[in-house]
């Protein structure tokens, strides 16, 4: 799986005009399952993600995680992330996990990320959605699992 985690002051997800998800301070995951990804993935995403400390604690250093802060996660797919791009002009996406498992695994990673304590809001997968944030810091982390 590929996630890509931007602290945020505030973010939404919006579709057909209705805003579906959104989250105040906290995390926006953009979240990807790739061919052959599976529960651990998600479950080490999950798990590292809830805990990663890139919230300034009282001195002002990256020292608290989302769960230190208070904070909270909106999860919205991105099959994107799986994109090819080492040749030609058209990235391809044959990386990713088919729509099936993509899905599944987007909804369990988010029900893990909650399983975790970290209040989660979605966005809706293949759907057509318009993504608003405001970056914190900026701060912009990529992992992989």
């Amino acid at each position: 799986m590929r996630a890509l985690i931007q602290r945020v002051s505030r973010a939404s997800v919006t579709v057909d005009g209705e805003v579906i998800g959104q989250t105040g301070a906290g995390l926006l995951v953009l979240i990807c399952a790739m061919h052959g990804d599976g529960e651990a993935q998600a479950d080490h995403l999950a798990a590292k993600i809830a805990k990663l400390r890139i919230f300034k604690d009282e001195a002002g250093k990256m020292n608290r995680s989302v769960l230190d802060s208070g904070g909270s996660a909106l999860v919205v797919s991105q099959f994107t992330l799986a994109a090819d791009t080492a040749r030609g002009n058209r990235p391809g996406f044959s990386a990713a996990a088919s729509p099936d498992e993509g899905e599944r695994l987007y909804e369990y990673f988010a029900a893990q990320l909650a399983a975790q304590g970290v209040p989660v809001e979605t966005g809706r997968f293949g759907a057509d959605m318009a993504v608003e944030l405001v970056n914190d810091g900026p701060v912009t982390i990529w992992m992989e699992a």
